[in-house]
């Protein structure tokens, strides 16, 4: 289905749905423990976002719209959204870099959208962290039922925005802040970490032992240009300068052949 007839079919519904009853949601700066979950919807075709969003409204959701990839990590910032329906092909930041912004600051729930039916693009968003994708010309009912879905999977699991901080001995990495420090002789001293240095650090403390690719480095921490994965060996290598300064040797762990970890195997 071509954009105008995926218009043509819903934009009557769109229509109809506006025409419905409704209450007004409180302002959304006071939020109150009985509103509904809050969907940012970053999509820059208006009539799109216009569709989704009377979709979700009429299935009892709440709805902020950014037409660009800097907007809605603004509003995601200022928010804290439950999900976030994100576009793959947005000006100022497309939706790669916004989803790998999004991962560094924690575990919101992310649908991707897109017009490339390619198994690339869809691996490649659910290896960045991904919770869904759906391809456009899509059902925007079929898109509320997947919100609902992973909304309820989220729910089942541990609160995802109450990590803000990951300690993982000698390191407390505070993800909202970007803040590091390290514990030296019993006293926490301050990491100054440039912002790739800082994502590197995180993606290898969300689980110490496990060994990362380089490729895996390169997509997660430096998505925003074509970076070589040997650029990855470089930042880890002023990663472990720095904390050599401060007296912790060996980390990040080299794994020959493989990438690297940030804690060693007893």
């Amino acid at each position: 289905m071509s954009k105008l007839g995926f218009l043509l079919r819903y934009y009557g519904d769109l229509m109809e749905i506006k025409k419905m009853p409704h209450v007004a949601d409180p302002p959304l700066q006071t939020p109150v423990p009985t509103l509904q979950p809050l969907i940012l919807i970053a999509e820059d075709e208006p009539e799109i976002a216009d569709i989704l969003a009377a979709y979700l409204a009429r299935d009892g959701l709440r709805t902020v719209l950014a037409a660009d990839g800097q907007r809605a990590l603004d509003l995601h910032l200022q928010l804290k959204p439950d999900l976030v329906l994100l576009d793959v092909q947005m000006p100022r930041l497309d939706g790669w870099r916004v989803l790998s912004e999004l991962r560094h600051r924690g575990e919101t729930p992310v649908i991707m959208l897109t017009a490339m039916d390619q198994d690339i693009d869809k691996l490649t968003g659910l290896r960045i962290g991904a919770d869904d994708y759906v391809v456009k010309p899509f059902n925007p009912a079929e898109v509320v039922a997947r919100v609902r879905a992973v909304l309820r999977r989220a729910g089942n699991q541990a609160p995802r925005q109450a990590h803000s901080v990951l300690r993982v001995p000698p390191f407390h990495i505070d993800l909202d802040s970007h803040e590091v420090s390290v514990q030296v002789n019993a006293s926490d001293r301050p990491l100054a970490l440039t912002l790739t240095e800082f994502r590197l650090l995180v993606q290898l403390a969300r689980a110490p032992r496990r060994v990362f690719s380089r490729g895996e480095l390169l997509a997660t921490c430096l998505p925003e240009g074509d970076a070589l994965e040997r650029t990855v060996d470089s930042h880890i290598s002023k990663l472990r300068k720095k904390l050599e300064a401060l007296d912790i040797h060996g980390i990040p762990v080299v794994v020959r052949g493989v990438g690297y970890r940030l804690q060693g195997v007893e």
